[in-house]
């Protein structure tokens, strides 16, 4: 909650008039505990997690011919049925895996220092974050994707997350409960070292849920796919039906070569 009774108040404490975009969030979180303000991530999450697949399932059925040009798979097809039985699959873990781990772990983001306090921070503080984060993201998750790869990890664990033959936006979270715990780490290792406010933190978890959606549609839209710009999120290509080794780590991937 902001240590401040007023705009006017905020304002004397920080030295300067407030930016509109510092006005807002001083409306919106005057009120709102830090607590409450770190829960917005379960919403958040959530939605991205059922409407971001669920574009991708609206072109391919509306509009077959133009997404078979761009599909990775295209005579590979995920059904309706198959979908909506994924996406069960996936909220009966965010209720009762996520949810409850999402709610307890506050206090290690206060012990961290992610703040919600004025000012903002500045859009080259979030941008610099933000890379920072995805790097970081991208390096441990290529490590623990590859542990996840070894035979016994693989044939217990891993092979949930490869039950489907083509890759599917509802995929990103279809997995062994275990997988999802120790894929969470490296979202969260990044804010752990380079700790920065709530709203660069809960961008990064809609721009990394964003990544991971984007990464297993089984699309490749480019010119307009942002992958072929920035290359550190360049992890689409993924294979299902070869048990592939590309493991999401961009950078890893290009020089291991991994398939």
């Amino acid at each position: 909650m902001l240590p401040y009774s007023s705009l006017q108040e905020a304002e004397t404490a920080i030295g300067r008039p407030l930016t509109i975009a510092e006005t807002l969030w001083f409306k919106y979180s005057a009120n709102k505990s830090d607590y409450v303000l770190y829960c917005h991530n379960i919403p958040l999450i959530f939605f991205l997690t059922t409407f971001l697949p669920l574009v991708y399932v609206v072109i391919e059925f509306l509009f077959p011919d133009y997404a078979a040009s761009y599909k990775i798979q295209p005579k590979i097809k995920v059904s309706l049925y198959e979908n909506f039985k994924m996406y069960l699959g996936v909220m009966r873990t965010f209720i009762l895996l996520v949810v409850p781990i999402l709610l307890a772990s506050h206090p290690s983001i206060q012990m961290i220092g992610i703040r919600t306090s004025l000012p903002l921070p500045s859009l080259m503080e979030v941008a610099s974050q933000l890379l920072v984060y995805f790097l970081i993201e991208d390096y441990t998750n290529y490590w623990i994707h590859r542990f996840f790869h070894c035979k016994w990890m693989y044939h217990n664990i891993h092979v949930v997350h490869h039950e489907y033959t083509a890759p599917t936006g509802f995929a990103t979270q279809h997995a062994h409960w275990i997988e999802i715990l120790v894929f969470g780490i490296p979202s969260f290792l990044g804010p752990s070292i380079a700790p920065g406010h709530m709203v660069t933190f809960l961008l990064w978890l809609a721009l990394r849920q964003f990544e991971a959606v984007e990464n297993h549609s089984g699309y490749d839209f480019r010119p307009w796919d942002i992958k072929k710009y920035i290359r550190v999120l360049a992890a689409c290509g993924i294979s299902y039906d070869y048990r592939p080794l590309r493991t999401g780590s961009s950078i890893r991937d290009e020089r291991v070569g991994a398939e």
